[in-house]
């Protein structure tokens, strides 16, 4: 179910992506998403080593970390959520990295939420400019 995703064929995980971000931030207009999916698809995803979970050869998560230190992305379909996808995603970047960090919206409380529960910890908080809302930067050490 989970493979390490190796073609620069990004479409799948974008459209995944946009269905995704857009169900986990309410609170930020949709538009944004819309006008950052370049990014995300030309320089973003690109530099990242991603691994997905797929059912029936169609996507239902995946997790990119870039620099091997930081999780990029970690998103779920929305009717995919509560299965154990993102946790079994998470689980397989700890086989890979000793040391994650991330960044987190604060009002995006059950993925603030399920990041403690895998382990991550705050360790600061930072404020996205662009977007005009603060997050938390979160970390997670091998033991």
């Amino acid at each position: 179910m989970i493979r390490k995703w190796n073609t620069n064929q990004f479409e799948p995980l974008l459209a995944l992506w946009l269905d995704s971000t857009t169900y986990a931030h309410p609170f930020i207009a949709e538009q944004y998403w819309y006008e950052s999916l370049p990014s995300v698809r030309d320089t973003y995803l690109p530099v990242a080593e991603t691994w997905i979970w797929e059912e029936a050869q169609s996507p239902l998560g995946f997790v990119s970390v870039i620099q091997e230190r930081f999780v990029g992305a970690l998103f779920v379909a929305p009717e995919a959520i509560h299965r154990g996808i993102g946790s079994a995603l998470i689980n397989v970047v700890k086989q890979h990295f000793s040391d994650l960090s991330l960044e987190v919206y604060q009002k995006n409380i059950r993925a603030v939420n399920f990041y403690h529960a895998q382990g991550f910890r705050i360790e600061d908080s930072a404020w996205q400019e662009e977007t005009r809302h603060p997050t938390w930067i979160m970390r997670w050490q091998a033991d």
